[in-house]
């Protein structure tokens, strides 16, 4: 199943999407990475959808990622006697330890560690930031608040505190329990929310063993300000919009995001732009033109990839969802507008070997009629580096680690296939131009570029190139050295 696209789609399952059936369709229609939202559904729940996606994934003979997504530490507020309450703007209103539920004066907030961090004039936003709190007076064990916005609160409503970093770690003993199960099931990203500095993203990685790929969610400010450090210890970016919109001025979202999806993109690291992008579908079997030029300008910026949430794990229209997703991908990246922001965008920092062959692939490819750049790799690197070139011909990565393939399901342009292990680029050209013509890339006529690094199975050696006809049936086609 070739996409006729390079972004990537990441469909997350859930209710809406809990059957073989609608998996396999939610995979046919374009979903390339499935999301498990760790924060819903039990272990057994998640691992029989792990089951599916693998079943689905044999059955297709295509690689899928399957991302994890960590609850993250949730800050929420205590319950309230009589229901919810209407909280009056100018009124004021306390924050305490105290398990009494509360009523329109005061509810617990049973998180010692923010009064801890807390001083007189700091903004605590409640429920997705509808209700906005000023902090007046504050101790070790509560914070008197003026209502600057009013609202209705109720039980157990999420609080957000933008401007202070708080002493919190990144992982939970939930977050902790729910890394292992998903390592030990097999996942191949974890997703970090809440991220506030380098060290969180550290943890998580000495936790993971090198079982799965770490991407860090940006969604609170304190992550924007550390963010150079924070990509220098990922794997991949998530650009969470919803809660990043909540702790800053909405306004502040769209350039924030460009400035990290153009980092991630200099840096050859996957990205990804999530929340909120076709919400209307979860009603309704067609988004907004205003979703619709959401997913369009993630696109133009050359993020790697772009996600539903709710629209395909608890919607009407799972599978519409992901198709118009694909459909408009397909048609902004024929826009001849598309290739004109993509390369004025490009980096040209390149400081290694391995920076300048995959540079030479993407402009022999874009200078005569070759048909794909296949590049040879282990760990990932030489295919994330061709990606970073954001080429004009497809990207067929090969390697013989099915981790490898699965992982590199989430980066721009890449068509993963699995091959078996070689030891000379001969044998490596061989199986490239075999794979360009089975998937479809070329026929016996056309070309073919083919990266590799020598020795072969060692990571960053990228350091060989050559342009090759596709119709090559055996190393005999080859003159001897």
């Amino acid at each position: 199943m070739r996409r006729l696209r390079n972004v990537k789609i990441v469909a997350t399952l859930g209710p809406a999407s809990d059957t073989k059936p609608i998996i396999r369709a939610l995979f046919e229609v374009g979903a390339d990475v499935f999301r498990l939202n760790m924060s819903h559904g039990t272990h057994d729940e998640l691992r029989r959808r792990h089951e599916i996606i693998r079943e689905v994934e044999r059955e297709a003979g295509r690689p899928i990622a399957i991302l994890a997504d960590l609850q993250g530490p949730k800050l929420r507020c205590g319950t309230f006697a009589d229901g919810p309450e209407d909280l009056v703007e100018n009124a004021m209103f306390r924050l305490d330890l105290d398990e009494t539920p509360g009523d329109n004066r005061r509810v617990c907030l049973p998180h010692p560690e923010i009064f801890a961090a807390l001083d007189v004039g700091e903004v605590l936003l409640v429920n997705d930031g509808k209700i906005r709190l000023k902090v007046e007076k504050c101790g070790a064990d509560y914070a008197d608040c003026r209502i600057e916005v009013g609202g209705e609160i109720s039980n157990r409503k999420g609080v957000n505190v933008p401007d202070v970093i708080l002493p919190l770690a990144a992982l939970s003993e939930k977050d902790r329990d729910d890394l292992e199960f998903a390592c030990t099931l097999g996942v191949d990203w974890l997703a970090l929310s809440f991220v506030q500095r380098r060290e969180d993203v550290e943890e998580a990685r000495i936790l993971a063993d090198g079982r799965a790929a770490i991407l860090s969610k940006i969604e609170k400010p304190a992550a924007v300000k550390a963010f150079a450090e924070i990509l220098a210890a990922s794997d991949g970016i998530m650009v969470a919009r919803g809660d990043l919109g909540v702790e800053l001025p909405v306004q502040n979202v769209p350039p924030i995001q460009k400035r990290l999806v153009k980092t991630c993109r200099h840096a050859g690291k996957p990205v990804i732009v999530a929340t909120q992008m076709m919400e209307s579908m979860i009603s309704s079997p067609v988004p907004t033109r205003a979703e619709v030029s959401d997913v369009a300008t993630a696109i133009y910026e050359g993020a790697d990839a772009v996600m539903l949430s709710a629209e395909s794990a608890a919607g009407d229209y799972p599978i519409e969802a992901v198709s118009i997703m694909n459909d408009v991908a397909i048609e902004i990246e024929r826009d001849p507008i598309y290739r004109d922001v993509i390369e004025a965008s490009r980096s040209a920092e390149r400081t290694t070997v391995a920076d300048a062959i995959t540079a030479a692939a993407r402009e022999i490819a874009e200078t005569t009629e070759v048909k794909a750049i296949c590049c040879f790799t282990h760990s990932g690197t030489t295919a994330l580096k061709v990606a970073r070139e954001r080429p004009r011909v497809p990207i067929i990565a090969l390697t013989p680690l099915v981790g490898t393939a699965r992982r590199l399901c989430l980066s721009w342009g890449m068509h993963c296939v699995m091959t078996s292990e070689v030891g000379r680029f001969k044998a490596a050209v061989v199986s490239a131009a075999r794979a360009a013509q089975k998937y479809g890339f070329g026929s016996d006529e056309d070309s073919i570029v083919v990266t590799a690094g020598i020795p072969f199975n060692m990571a960053g050696t990228t350091n060989i190139l050559r342009v090759s006809p596709i119709e090559i049936r055996s190393m005999d086609d080859f003159e001897s050295d």
